[in-house]
């Protein structure tokens, strides 16, 4: 693997972090999940949300250099399941923020920093459109001549999640003390979480 990386040219993986930083600065799916997490339980479950997709990532990365996300994606009902699958899913989180009084201080807790790094990494692997993305863009920046292309995959998909993870972490700390700064109205800000979450939702079932 680290034979692989040396070997892979310097402006190639300059063009793939480009790329990346767009993607990163792109208002979507995971920014908005690590947002609402930062609004609902703090800084540190913003930045645990970030992790957690993150993790999606590398995983829906092992399925594509295996061959299995190719798979996937030439059977449209399979699609359609993990996709209502996730759908259901951030509707569930959409109503547990809706009905939660609390605020972000008390849940910062080691249990729900645990809870949001779940959730982030559940919602990650239940949007089919990620797996979809990385089969995707990924092969475009490898080189069969440098070396094995699952292997580039794999070491593009680390460079990518690493990345997620201080991009939407910053998202969800930031979003997270702006919530403790006025964390009096935990209510409206639990309603905020709540409608980010189901707009999540909608998106992925009709998308």
């Amino acid at each position: 693997m680290l034979d692989t990386l040396l070997a892979m040219e310097a402006w190639t993986l300059a063009a793939f972090m480009g790329a990346a930083m767009v993607l990163y600065l792109t208002p979507g799916a995971d920014m908005m999940f690590t947002i609402a997490s930062g609004v609902s339980g703090g800084p540190r479950a913003g930045m645990a949300a970030a992790c957690g997709i993150s993790l999606g990532v590398l995983v829906h990365t092992v399925l594509a250099a295996a061959g299995l996300a190719a798979l996937m994606a030439t059977s449209p009902a399979m699609l359609d399941v993990v996709r209502y699958a996730g759908a259901a899913y951030l509707a569930w989180l959409a109503w547990q923020a809706w009905r939660d009084r609390d605020g972000p201080a008390r849940r910062a807790g080691r249990a729900h920093v645990w809870q949001a790094f779940l959730r982030g990494f559940v919602t990650n692997m239940l949007n089919p459109k990620v797996g979809l993305f990385v089969l995707a863009f990924l092969p475009q920046f490898a080189d069969p001549s440098v070396g094995p292309v699952a292997q580039q995959i794999l070491i593009l998909g680390v460079l990518l999640a690493i990345g997620g993870v201080i991009t939407d972490g910053l998202y969800g700390i930031f979003a997270g003390l702006m919530a403790d700064r006025i964390a009096r109205r935990a209510r409206v800000m639990n309603r905020i979480s709540a409608v980010i979450f189901g707009g999540l939702a909608a998106r992925l079932a009709w998308s």
